[in-house]
């Protein structure tokens, strides 16, 4: 049994004067334990010591505070982790996974999967339907996290040594994205570019697909998989007795029993300045029960602020509309294992291959913090704008409002349609934008949540979508305040 103090002690002085090299510190440590048995000592303390492990194997203290911010689009899911899927797959079915039997089972896992989703069924996470899961759904959560962190990243809100709660982690594609997101996703990575200690709360087969990816994942990025139901977790034992920076529930809310409880449940254990992260899929039943979970927690008589998307830009009042918003981002290049699923399923002369190949990133999200801190600080005005809770006062006026960019174009190819929020919505509403011009380009132009002061925006009422369209012509102006 090696000495855990000594060693601690050790590196807390070498860490002030000199990389820590555990050959040297094995020379002061009573008995002169293997320098093997004192790295992985020193990797098992290096959270709480703040160090992190370079290329070497030796540990110097962590120079930066937060993640810096940088641009997010992957075109594909990196290779590595594209051949641990494989490998994953190879070592359930063989070689041959998709085909013959085993590919048969993984393809109607699938269209199972697929078809109970957006029916609301319950999903038990067999074997099969973890492989499944991981092959159809795996590479777009991956790339999705990523630009929801960047929302926080581009103001210092993600700590570089941050706590991570994974619940419902499923087969590992936001954490892959979340690692890449923290380390870069180049073959260069910088390994030392933060420390993350991430505990993942999964009780299905999906934890054995998870265990397999996170072996791609570099030292800095200490994992521990909690086999258990969110409902059963202790959040109070071992070393998952400290406040969470960032606590992410990853296309699973849709699948608890009681979520509202369960997120409030983990806000009570999530720092000061830290975030619980939300993220759905775009269909509309789970991104508006997303909404609807946002809602309850954040509620006035709460603590908790929605940082972003969906803004409160009124005080004291709260969204009561349907809440079906999602953002959409470049598609990904089609990975290898969907690529031989879906030509097996053709040899096989099974209708509709392209169904295995999942490449869409359209996610809905929210982030809530518990700090009062916001994406943007944009209030509205009751001398300078409308509110959207009235809009039935101002149906054929004219008028000037603030408002969140809430979707990308949900028309056909006529005019461009956004919708659109600013927190105090009770019906959706929609800004139209009939004729394009110098002076509100912007609408178009802006990235999903941005902040839109619009002037001089016609209001009419939609029977058919039961809506406010809010008619932006050449005589409106729209100027993007953010994003």
């Amino acid at each position: 049994m090696i000495d855990r103090e000594a060693v601690r002690s050790n590196a807390k002085y070498l860490q002030q004067v000199r990389p820590i090299d555990p050959d040297e510190i094995a020379e002061y440590i009573e008995g002169q334990p293997h320098p093997a048995v004192v790295a992985q000592t020193l990797r098992e303390e290096a959270f709480d010591l703040g160090l992190v492990e370079r290329a070497d194997g030796t540990f110097v203290p962590l120079e930066t505070e937060t993640v810096a911010h940088r641009e997010w689009s992957p075109t594909a899911l990196p290779a590595d982790y594209s051949r641990a899927v494989e490998n994953f797959l190879v070592q359930q079915y063989g070689a041959n996974w998709h085909r013959g039997e085993s590919g048969t089972t993984l393809r109607s896992t699938i269209r199972e999967l697929k078809a109970g989703y957006l029916a609301g069924e319950d999903i038990e996470y067999d074997a099969a339907t973890a492989a499944g899961y991981a092959i159809y759904h795996l590479p777009a959560y991956y790339a999705a996290i990523g630009y929801v962190l960047a929302t926080l990243t581009e103001r210092g809100l993600l700590p570089a040594s941050m706590r991570v709660l994974d619940v419902g982690a499923g087969v590992g594609g936001p954490a892959l994205g979340l690692h890449d997101f923290v380390f870069d996703d180049a073959d260069d990575r910088e390994p030392t570019a933060g420390l993350v200690d991430y505990h993942a709360v999964e009780p299905s087969a999906a934890a054995d697909v998870l265990d397999r990816v996170l072996g791609e994942t570099n030292r800095n990025f200490r994992s521990t998989i909690h086999r258990s139901t969110i409902e059963a977790f202790d959040y109070d034992s071992g070393d998952a007795d400290d406040p969470f920076d960032l606590i992410v529930f990853g296309n699973v809310c849709n699948e608890l029993d009681d979520p509202v409880a369960v997120v409030e449940e983990s806000l009570s254990h999530l720092a000061d300045d830290g975030t619980v992260l939300l993220l759905e899929p775009a269909d509309r039943n789970t991104a508006i029960e997303l909404r609807e979970i946002e809602r309850a927690v954040s509620s006035d008589d709460s603590d908790v602020t929605v940082y972003a998307p969906g803004l409160r830009l009124w005080d004291g009042v709260e969204p009561d509309d349907r809440g079906w918003s999602f953002d959409v981002r470049p598609e990904l290049a089609v990975p290898a294992f969907q690529d031989r699923l879906a030509e097996a399923a053709s040899e096989a002369g099974e209708d509709d291959p392209d169904a295995f190949r999942n490449v869409d990133v359209q996610f809905a999200y929210s982030l809530l913090r518990r700090d009062g801190e916001r994406r943007y600080p944009f209030r509205a005005s009751r001398d300078r704008h409308a509110t959207m809770a009235a809009m039935d006062d101002h149906v054929t006026d004219r008028i000037d409002l603030l408002a969140v960019k809430l979707s990308g174009d949900l028309s056909d190819g006529d005019n461009a349609v956004f919708r659109i929020g600013d927190g105090s919505q009770t019906t959706d509403h929609y800004a139209v934008l009939t004729q394009q011009s110098a002076l509100n380009r912007a609408l178009a132009a802006a990235e999903y949540g941005a902040v839109l002061a619009f002037e001089n925006v016609l209001v009419l009422w939609n029977d058919d979508e039961a809506a406010y369209n809010l008619v932006v012509d050449g005589e409106t102006v729209v100027d993007r305040l953010s994003g």
